[in-house]
């Protein structure tokens, strides 16, 4: 907490200031959203630990110290440059301390004091300070201002209810028109500018006239308000009186004869409550709710609200389900319609058909989707509600920070509705719809609850079935629901929600797959949506094949579903212009139509001088490479790493260091070469963060590649955590890595002995083209990623800097721009 003003009369004392003593160095109080006048008695609260210190060493009574505001309210810790120049010296007249170790002080202002060198800092302020004298001065236009000031105020405080009237009095007995403008802006209301203003202007006729005009103002938007509150209360009296007509009318009406147009109304209402087929809870609900309705006069504002209320509850359906279709071939055949691959998925969506066709009160249930973008995690339940012929209803929870959106408003509330999934399953029109949370993952949390919570009671199969939403308050049968969730990673998932779920990895496409779903899905599609779909155009494979590599390097299909439109979109354009589309889109035609390549390989250039290592790095978008370089120069046993490293990088880059000096003379290094140089560790890309323990070989090779002298082989990548022993450790997320790597032109991978296992989830054609050296040391590693031969030069002295330029990169391959090369997402290896 920081200081602030504390409610309380503030009076004015008629004693000569100008004699007292103020002290050339004073202790300085903060202020905020306040400023003390000269001669004016103001309490105010002090809570913050400093301002407390400064109250407890200064505390006795009379003692006099500084009070300075702040320039910027909000501002918990300010410092000297946070406060106003110019402040008021006070004398503490009375302290009272509070049970929370608050205190409130009561203040006599003595004078307007100029902060200057400010000599202490901690635990308070203490600063030299200048009293400010004012320019005695006295004329016939100041007693005209004096007494228009006074005649001003008075009206002020005619119009404001909380200033008692003995004011005005006091104003008149004021002689001293300095005194009388510290008074009257004492008690306005105004902003801390407009305060420090007046506080700041030292000459009286000045000074009388901002605060002439600052009162006009005021008085102005006072009366103003009187006026609107006025208007306000003469509606108030007309909607009585209509409200009078109205039952007269209705009185009129009645003895006519003529059709009550409300009891239609309630009747229609229960005749949808008896077909609603209601629970018990919901039906007692529904019915009490009706009789308020007829008891509730029409014009009303609860009429509308519990009218609103019926027709949720009568529009849900609360009996109403589609039937299963539980035909396991029809379902095999529509998952591998939609989708190609994905045999894991498609197995498990089978075994719940069958078990759902053996057993009939089967709850539904819940399964995560997890992979990165593009990889068809949301299409993939649209299938799965095709093949089970059940409604789809899709909720996109990323962003989602209110807990309302998952349990709905209280109906207290003005404007209040159900959650999102009440609201879900009546779109449907039926109560086991498939339901689909998508980016489960993007939920966040802020002062209105926390979403991830609410969803824990959704997504729990034991409980779901009496969901109780906040704006309908009745229990709600949810186990009939088949929810599924996606999530492009499971880190930000909180691990009770995760518990609920059931995961399925959808790890990326390789080439082959990439392959078979544009040819069968994307390039159809593609075709009909640029009026294509009448031209037998056809795609070679040379062309797939150059567009998946030169054009996209993702794990899903997005950017490749892009690019073959931007293709289309060419020749769609070439037809309109009076061409003649052409037949097969071969591999020499793709640079024609989407222009240069944005990516290449870059391993063998940039692994071909020592010091220089390729590893594997995970993120939510699929596998990258990373290039890890070591460089060494003269200095004192310094290791530098650069590059956004988290605190794990850094700790296995220490390690890997340890290793190697242990090992020195094994690696053919010299013993004594870190005494007399510093090491540099960078990993490019530097403005993406990057952290974790996989990159432990990656930096060791490196370290040892400089060292040595030995370049890194250009078509080895390696990953895997190391020890101070030299043990090399298993990581995950093997799958993505592996296809990043062959993605990138990799040939040998160097694994962790122990992640032999999660080759398993590989195709086959993928594993033939790759060699996979297992490890279980460092010195494997090194012994596989260094290449044989003598050292590129002695590894004794620090490596010197090329003398000539590198030779250029091949014309064929130029360089892309550093964004359309790496991911723009945290790098976890």
């Amino acid at each position: 907490m920081a200081d602030k003003p504390k409610g309380g009369k503030r009076f004015e004392i008629e004693e000569d200031l100008s004699k007292a003593e103020i002290p050339e160095v004073l202790p300085v109080l903060p202020l905020r959203g306040i400023v003390i006048f000269p001669s004016q008695i103001h309490p105010f609260l002090v809570s913050r630990p400093s301002s407390l210190k400064l109250i407890e060493d200064c505390g006795q009574t009379s003692k006099v110290i500084a009070l300075a505001a702040q320039k910027n309210p909000e501002d918990e810790q300010p410092a000297p440059e946070g406060l106003f120049q110019l402040g008021t010296a006070v004398r503490i007249l009375k302290m009272l301390r509070y049970p929370d170790q608050s205190v409130r002080v009561l203040v006599q202002g003595l004078a307007r004091v100029e902060l200057g060198e400010f000599s202490q800092r901690e635990p308070y302020f203490l600063a030299h300070v200048k009293r400010l004298n004012e320019p005695l001065s006295s004329d016939r236009e100041i007693d005209a201002l004096h007494a228009h000031l006074v005649s001003q105020f008075s009206k002020f405080v005619s119009l404001v209810p909380y200033l008692p009237d003995e004011l005005q009095v006091m104003a008149m007995q004021v002689k001293e028109a300095s005194r009388l403008a510290d008074m009257v802006a004492s008690y306005l209301k105004i902003p801390i500018e407009e305060g420090q203003d007046l506080l700041a202007t030292l000459d009286v006729r000045a000074r009388l006239e901002k605060l002439i005009a600052i009162l006009g103002r005021e008085i102005e938007m006072l009366e103003l308000g009187h006026k609107i509150q006025s208007q306000v209360q003469t509606e108030l009296n007309k909607n009585q009186r209509e409200y009078y007509l109205r039952q007269q009318l209705k009185a009129i009406q009645k003895e006519l004869g003529e059709g009550d147009a409300r009891t239609s109304e309630v009747e229609e209402i229960e005749k949808k409550i008896e077909e609603a087929k209601m629970s018990p809870e919901a039906r007692k609900v529904a019915d009490k709710e009706l009789e308020r309705l007829k008891m509730i006069p029409p014009e009303s504002a609860e009429h509308t609200v519990v009218r609103t209320y019926l027709d949720w509850l009568v529009s849900l359906p609360w009996g109403v389900s589609t039937e299963d279709n539980l035909d396991i071939r029809h379902a095999r055949q529509v998952l591998d319609e939609d989708h190609y691959d994905l045999e894991k998925i498609k197995e498990r969506i089978l075994e719940f058909l069958a078990v759902r066709k053996l057993k009939h009160d089967t709850k539904g249930p819940i399964l995560c989707f997890v992979g990165p973008p593009g990889t068809g995690k949301t299409s993939l339940g649209k299938s799965i509600a095709r093949a089970l012929g059940r409604k789809f209803v899709r909720l996109s929870l990323g962003g989602i920070r209110d807990e309302a959106e998952i349990r709905g408003h209280r109906r207290t509330y003005i404007g209040s509705l159900p959650g999102r999934i009440i609201q879900g399953l009546r779109n449907a029109g039926s109560n086991n719809p498939l339901f689909i949370l998508d980016e489960v993952d993007k939920l966040g949390m802020d002062f209105r609850g926390d979403p991830a919570s609410a969803l824990l009671e959704v997504l729990d199969p034991e409980q779901n079935n009496t969901f109780s939403d906040h704006y309908l308050d009745v229990p709600f049968d949810l186990s009939k629901v088949l929810f599924l969730t996606t999530a492009n990673m499971l880190d930000p998932v909180p691990h009770a929600l995760r518990d609920r779920m059931e995961v399925l990895e959808l790890p990326g496409y390789t080439e082959e797959e990439k392959l078979q779903i544009v040819q069968r899905h994307l390039i159809p599609k593609q075709l009909n949506e640029n009026g294509l779909g009448d031209q037998k155009i056809e795609f070679s494979k040379e062309a797939l094949q150059e567009i998946i590599h030169s054009y996209t390097r993702e794990a899903g299909l997005r950017n490749l579903e892009r690019e073959i439109a931007r293709v289309c979109r060419k020749i769609a354009r070439s037809i309109t212009e009076g061409e003649t589309a052409p037949a097969i889109v071969s591999g020499a035609d793709v640079q024609r139509y989407l222009g240069a390549p944005r990516f290449f390989s870059e391993v063998a250039e940039r692994t071909n001088e020592p010091g220089v290592a390729t590893g594997l790095a995970w993120t939510p978008n699929g596998g990258e490479i990373m290039f890890i370089e070591s460089t060494r120069m003269s200095g004192q046993k310094g290791l530098n790493l650069t590059g956004s490293l988290g605190d794990v990088m850094k700790e296995s880059a220490q390690a890997a260091l340890s290793y190697v000096r242990t090992h020195a003379a094994e690696l053919g290094i010299a013993p004594d070469f870190f005494e007399k140089s510093d090491i540099h560790v960078h990993v490019p890309a530097g403005a993406i963060p990057k952290d974790g323990p996989s990159g432990g070989v990656t930096i060791a090779a490196s370290l040892a590649s400089l060292l040595s002298g030995r370049p890194v082989r250009s078509d080895v990548a390696m990953t895997g955590e190391i020890t101070l022993r030299g043990k090399v450790l298993p990581v995950g997320g093997i799958k993505e890595k592996v296809l990043a790597a062959r993605r990138a032109g990799i040939k040998t991978i160097i694994l962790p002995r122990r992640n032999e296992r999660d080759l398993e989830d590989i195709q086959p054609e993928v594993r033939k083209e790759l060699e996979m050296i297992f490890v279980d040391t460092v010195d494997e590693v090194i012994r596989y990623a260094l290449r044989d031969g003598d050292a590129v030069q002695d590894a004794a002295e620090p490596v010197p800097a090329p003398a000539t330029e590198p030779a250029p990169a091949p014309a064929a391959a130029p360089t892309p721009p550093a964004a359309a090369r790496r991911t723009e997402r945290t790098v976890l290896n």
